[in-house]
């Protein structure tokens, strides 16, 4: 049987924590990842680290937005950072920007993953209605799947309630659900939630848990995940 693919969230600026999160969440069990986003990025001298991440798959979550020129340019300059498996960019960016962002990905790692980024699971049909948009998440979300789907985005990230009917659109692609929550545990800032089996239930080919595993004790929380996917 395939092994399920979980990426930790290491929402951390601190090398310590961060080694201390990846040795301590090693398991057999499934196949683990790390995400590692713009504040840990941006802070002084963690390119530098990031690079020094040797055997571990890298998911460097930039959800970068901006125009086609500028968005492919800023993937070109991670050509140093040859041990990143995958690059988040806002599907909002729109076709000629995700186009660019490919090309350029291709061009200096062909191993390199873009996924398109929908709505962000701190969203809500409320909340999303205030910053203009007039259609539903669900309605934003396929329309944005679409998109990325034509211009040959590697994958997508979206809610697992989203991932539930993206699955048939986007066949042949990767769906990864962030918003994770163990059973029981608190939404924090997030809103649209859901547990690691229900996600992997509604069609995530792999799922992006932060607080859940590493606030506390980091191995009790990776066997809390274990059970909770059994």
């Amino acid at each position: 049987m395939k092994k399920k693919k979980i990426f930790i969230a290491c929402d951390t600026t601190n090398p310590k924590k961060l080694n201390q999160i990846i040795n301590q969440s090693q398991t057999d069990k499934f196949k683990i990842g790390y995400k590692l986003g713009l504040e840990f990025f941006l802070k002084n001298k963690k390119r530098n680290f990031i690079a020094k991440l040797k055997k571990k798959e890298i998911f460097l979550d930039l959800k970068l937005n901006d125009i086609p020129n500028t968005c492919a340019a800023a993937i070109s300059s991670l050509k140093d950072l040859k041990n990143i498996s995958y690059l988040t960019v806002h599907i909002n960016g729109g076709l000629k920007m995700l186009q660019a962002a490919r090309k350029s990905s291709k061009k200096i790692n062909k191993r390199l993953k873009i996924l398109g980024v929908t709505v962000l699971t701190s969203f809500s049909n409320s909340s999303i209605k205030k910053v203009g948009h007039t259609k539903s998440i669900k309605e934003l979300v396929k329309k944005q799947a679409l998109l990325a789907k034509f211009a040959k985005l590697d994958g997508i990230v979206c809610s697992g309630y989203e991932a539930k009917f993206l699955k048939q659109i986007c066949k042949n692609m990767e769906i990864i659900t962030p918003g994770i929550r163990l059973p029981g545990d608190s939404k924090g800032d997030q809103q649209r939630v859901v547990t690691p089996k229900q996600a992997f239930k509604n069609g995530a080919t792999s799922v992006v848990i932060g607080r859940s595993i590493t606030e506390g004790n980091v191995k009790n929380n990776i066997l809390k995940l274990i059970k909770s996917l059994n």
